[in-house]
């Protein structure tokens, strides 16, 4: 049985270890530790193995709290002490920017972290009911596998969210459409917390009554999803309480749908906004873009600091809801949204939105690699004087995907002229491998 040291770990939290110059990725081993291990797939640059034995255990690790870890596939670092969770990721982040992207950022920022657990102020369960079996699964998929865990708690969700698990496992079962539940989705805002049944078919009149008694038992809202996240609506009770949340900072809410994308990490999107504000430092009278910018996550924040902002999504649906935001939060006349595909755009259509001083760039794992092509290599001429324009002097990039970052920030340092000032990570999912990560770039 071969034996290894743990060097460093991958970005799914996978130890890594070398054996005759091939590099392999080793499930459950820590860095620092000596480990025996077994082969699951070897390729002739790579292996992929499991820990068999700890010969020398590193002294970050830690009992996992979850009895369901290592089975769901909902987490991947739980065996790792939280503070060396976040230092791990700084480690990944710093590796990618160095062997992908051949950089290395001025300054590391101080990781943003909070809470270890009891975070997740949104979930989507996935739902199966055995034809062998009256009573439903509900919860997150196995590892590497389409099975749904048989989970009874999970301790990153918000502890009332966890609870939810087994009752909902109960009225699913009592549904006579039980087999048509594929999904439920979880969503948390400040005074509400709402339910999203996918259904494949109408529930029965019983059926309306069953899911109402649980609404009431649970102090729920209850939407119902017949088709894709656009169809949800509001089922249970039919008005009242919204789902919205809060940047106490800039005294601003976002109303939103359940199914649209909103951090889950309400307490950590509060301090990342900060401190792409602080990096980007938006001044009245600047011309400011927001990128992929969704519900305005960061865009009314610009707006509230007094320059004028342009969100751009692919989304229309999202562009909207962002408009209607800006115009409840009294920005309409600093914060304007247009719909635009940003995987595809070209220089000639970044031109077309017009001049800006500073751009935020929050792109999903994907990254923003034609965005960042198509930005001016050097500074333009305004149309009106046929002067020198300043171009786009500061970039503030929000990634959730380290290995994309990199990438996108070599064109942006090697083919655009600017310089790397700083980069950090932001741990907005505690116990997961995910990497959430914030950069500065100026010319």
């Amino acid at each position: 049985m071969p034996r290894g040291v743990i060097e460093s770990l991958d970005h799914e939290a996978r130890g890594i270890t070398r054996l005759e110059g091939k590099t392999v990725f080793v499930e459950g081993a820590l860095p620092g530790e000596t480990v025996d291990y077994v082969s699951i797939r070897k390729k002739p640059t790579y292996e992929i193995a499991r820990t068999e034995r700890i010969i020398k255990e590193s002294s970050y690790r830690v009992a996992p709290k979850c009895p369901h870890f290592g089975v769901c596939g909902g987490c991947s670092m739980q065996h790792l002490d939280s503070s060396a969770q976040v230092a791990a990721k700084q480690r990944l982040l710093e590796s990618n920017l160095r062997h992908l992207g051949k950089l290395k950022a001025e300054q590391l920022y101080a990781p943003v972290y909070g809470a270890a657990w009891g975070y997740r102020s949104r979930a989507r369960f996935s739902v199966f009911v055995p034809d062998t079996a009256g009573f439903a699964l509900v919860g997150f998929h196995e590892r590497k596998s389409s099975n749904i865990a048989e989970i009874r708690q999970c301790g990153n969700l918000l502890p009332h969210v966890s609870a939810l698990i087994m009752p909902l496992r109960e009225l699913v079962s009592a549904l006579s459409i039980k087999h048509s539940v594929p999904q439920i989705e979880i969503a948390v805002g400040e005074e509400v917390t709402v339910l999203v049944l996918r259904i494949l078919e109408s529930l029965k009149a019983a059926d309306e009554n069953l899911v109402r008694a649980f609404a009431d038992k649970h102090d729920l809202v209850v939407y119902l999803q017949p088709k894709g996240p656009a169809s949800a609506v509001r089922f249970y009770p039919s008005d009242g309480r919204k789902l919205y949340y809060c940047l106490p900072d800039y005294n601003i809410e976002h109303c939103y749908s359940p199914t649209e994308f909103t951090q889950v990490n309400s307490e950590i999107n509060r301090v990342l906004v900060r401190r792409a504000m602080a990096l980007l430092d938006p001044q009245s009278g600047e011309r400011i873009a927001d990128m992929f910018c969704g519900l305005g996550n960061f865009s009314l924040p610009i707006a509230r600091l007094g320059a004028s902002v342009v969100g751009v999504e692919g989304n229309r649906e999202l562009v909207r809801r962002a408009a209607e935001n800006a115009a409840a939060n009294g920005l309409r006349e600093l914060a304007k949204y247009e719909v635009a595909n940003l995987f595809e755009i070209t220089p000639k259509q970044l031109k077309k939105l017009g001049h800006f001083d500073k751009m935020l760039i929050d792109p999903p794992r994907e990254g923003a690699i034609e965005l960042v092509k198509a930005l001016d290599d050097v500074d333009s001429e305004s149309a009106q004087s046929k002067k020198p324009v300043r171009g786009l002097q500061r970039i503030v990039y929000v990634s959730c995907n380290p290995s994309t970052l990199a990438r996108d920030s070599a064109i942006l340092v090697r083919q655009k002229g600017y310089r790397l000032l700083g980069a950090g990570v932001v741990n907005m999912f505690p116990n997961t491998s995910h990497v959430e990560s914030i950069a500065l770039f100026e010319k």
